[in-house]
């Protein structure tokens, strides 16, 4: 009855935790931001439905969008509205990509830990997904073992920086290794980056580096759109075009009232996005601080993105660690569900209050002394 597509996917174990969570458990589990979106964004959105902008619009996305995207990005290339892609999320994006370039049996790369789509959007498309590692808790790349990974079947890697679920940032060094290699074995490098405005320094990006670079991101997170599903892909011309095709047999076109809000954001947000950015580099010193003082916790210290993901001593699986958090009423990931060298940590959204982060941390160092006995 089902097709041997779906026969390898895994339930997320992030929504497995998330749906055993009791009315008010405090969540520090799934990644979405705790601001609701700019308000000049809700207006225009408004605005366009009640002045009749609620008709199929083009398959790529309003031109007056894909051109504000351009423009946002055009230190990195000479991009045009024929660049860009408007898509419902990047994660449609990163899955329309997989199915318009890659075939049955080649490989893509892809990081571990990593986000949970990763390797199930590579099966979906008849690809066969490749784990490369984030060693250590800053998360860093081993030149060699990368390089044992590529085959003459590989077609492409995919990257993510800020990380989910790590918070790390890859270096400039990094973004180098993985472009030469890419251009030396005619890979397509698919760059998610996703939180690439949520950063605490400046970070490199994949965008603009060679002509085989597709880029991701969404309004999901540096905007608090989370519900909207509202994204974009930039790439080359030649490229976009062929997967704008699959784009319309999945979705025929984006949302368009969706879309002007997402332009007024574009255009007129920066300064609520900043103020965002702020609030998460407090949050985030806040749970380092915390997370250091409990025995038997090693966090890492995020460079970007809201997610931290420290180790435990405790002789005890990630998911068994976070059922009893959520048993307890706090909501987090397990490390094995970014991968197998997720295990042994647990990823903690920081995407909260400064009072529902303590009241967490509370409970984290009572459920650790109790482990620990």
């Amino acid at each position: 009855m089902f097709s041997k597509r779906v026969s390898g996917l895994r339930l997320s174990g992030i929504r497995r935790i998330f749906e055993m969570a009791g009315k008010g458990a405090i969540n520090l589990g799934l990644g979405e931001p705790d601001f609701q979106p700019p308000p000049v964004a809700i207006e225009a959105m408004k605005k366009a439905a009640n002045n009749g902008f609620n008709k199929y619009g083009s398959t790529a996305g309003i031109v007056e969008l894909r051109e504000a995207i351009a423009e946002k990005y055009a230190e990195y290339g000479d991009y045009t509205a024929d660049n860009v892609i408007v898509t419902m999320g990047s994660t449609e994006g990163l899955f329309i990509s997989m199915l318009t370039l890659v075939d049955d049996g080649e490989e893509i790369l892809y990081p571990d830990p990593g986000f949970v789509l990763y390797r199930s959007h590579i099966m979906l498309a008849g690809g066969i997904p490749v784990d490369y590692g984030l060693h250590g808790d800053d998360f860093r790349i081993d030149e060699e073992e990368l390089k044992s990974r590529i085959t003459e079947r590989t077609k492409g890697i995919i990257v993510n920086s800020p990380s989910n679920p790590t918070g790390s940032v890859l270096t400039e060094d990094e973004v180098r290794l993985i472009t030469d290699l890419a251009e030396d074995h005619d890979l397509i490098i698919f760059s998610d980056e996703a939180y690439m405005a949520i950063k605490y320094g400046d970070i490199p990006t994949f965008l603009g580096r060679n002509e085989k670079v597709i880029f991701y991101n969404t309004f999901s997170k540096e905007y608090a759109m989370t519900g909207w599903r509202i994204g974009y892909m930039i790439a080359d011309r030649d490229v976009i075009r062929e997967i704008n095709k699959v784009h319309y047999y999945a979705i025929a076109c984006p949302p368009t009232p969706l879309q002007y809000g997402a332009l007024a954001a574009i255009q007129e947000a920066d300064d609520y996005v900043a103020m965002m950015v702020e609030k998460f580099r407090h949050r985030r010193d806040l749970i380092y601080r915390r997370l250091k003082a409990i025995e038997g916790i090693h966090p890492n210290y995020p460079e970007g993105a809201f997610y931290i993901f420290p180790r435990y001593d405790m002789d005890i699986s990630s998911e068994e660690f976070s059922v009893g958090l959520v048993e307890r009423g706090v909501l987090s990931a397990p490390g094995s569900a970014f991968g197998k060298r997720g295990e042994g940590r647990i990823r903690f959204s920081y995407a909260a209050s400064e009072e529902d982060i303590n009241r967490a941390m509370d409970v984290l160092e009572e459920y650790v002394e109790w482990l620990m006995e």
